[in-house]
C-alpha cells in the first residue's frame, strides 16, 4: 500500500492524500508538480526514476488505511537527478 506522503521533497508543499498535484518514483519519493516539471524534468533526484502522477485513495478507505504522516524534506532543495 502506498504511503500517501504529506509533502513535497523539494520545497515541502503539502500534497494531501487527496491531492492530484502529488507525482512520485517507484520508491514514493514525493514531489510537487511544480517541482517535478520545473525543477527535475520528470525523474527522481534520489533513484533517477521517472515520476508519475500519484493515485489518489478514496476518502471512504482512509479511516482504516490512513495517509503517512511522516514528511521528507530536504532543506538544501533539489537537484535534477542524472536522468533529466
Amino acid at each position: 500500500m502506498l504511503e500517501l506522503r504529506p509533502g513535497c521533497e523539494c520545497c515541502d508543499r503539502d500534497l494531501p492524500p487527496e491531492s492530484r498535484d502529488a507525482l512520485i518514483c517507484s520508491f514514493e519519493c514525493t514531489f510537487c508538480s511544480d517541482c517535478a516539471s520545473d525543477v527535475l524534468g520528470g525523474f527522481c533526484p534520489n533513484c533517477g526514476g521517472e515520476l508519475v502522477r500519484r493515485p489518489v485513495r478514496p476518502a471512504e478507505k482512509l479511516a482504516a488505511n490512513p495517509a503517512s504522516t511522516k514528511r521528507v524534506f530536504k532543506a538544501e532543495g533539489c537537484k535534477p537527478s542524472v536522468a533529466a
